[in-house]
């Protein structure tokens, strides 16, 4: 019979895959070894609901007699971007304009994967932020969840108000 080690180790891997309606997903160490299940409750302890296919992870491990788990986020790297295109949204805007995009706090109103868009309210701000998909998942994340707290970077393009960096709350106080 083995016994669950209480050791908690960190590794830097790649996140596999993670669906937020199933709450689980893997993540593949650096070093090798099996599939280590990431949980969605050890995920809402880092402050976000998803993390996008590809990311890159620190965490904390554990074995148990179930297989290796995460016990903990440490920190979240967005996927390298395949294409150094930038999204056709933001083509015009002036590359100061979007340096100077501070972090604000936000909620999301609404956000379909399906669609590839939502949108978020910033708090005293009555106008809707357009959340595009590719945006989500160059900022590390996969989905969002009515209602989440979110710090986003916002500019205004050709649709109106638009978000170009999306981070979940907690993460966002951290910058």
């Amino acid at each position: 019979m083995e016994e669950e080690t209480t050791e908690v180790r960190v590794i830097a891997g790649k996140v596999k895959w993670f669906d937020p309606v199933k709450g689980f997903g893997f993540v593949l160490a650096d070093e090798g070894g099996p599939d280590i299940l990431l949980h969605a409750n050890v995920l809402r302890n880092f402050g976000q609901s998803s993390v996008a296919d590809g990311s890159r992870v620190e965490i904390g491990v554990q074995r148990t007699d179930r297989g290796v788990q995460a016990t903990e986020v440490i920190k979240i790297e967005p996927p390298e971007s395949s294409e150094g295109a930038p999204l056709a949204d933001f083509e015009d805007l002036d590359p100061e304009v979007m340096a100077q995009a501070v972090l604000e706090p936000a909620r999301v109103k609404w956000f379909d994967k399906a669609k590839g868009f939502g949108f978020a309210n910033v708090f005293g701000k009555s106008d809707d932020v357009f959340i595009h998909i590719e945006v989500l998942r160059r900022s590390g994340l996969a989905d969002l969840q009515p209602g989440e707290a979110l710090a986003v970077r916002v500019v205004d393009g050709r649709r109106g108000r638009m978000a170009m960096e999306v981070n979940a709350w907690e993460a966002g106080l951290n910058r």
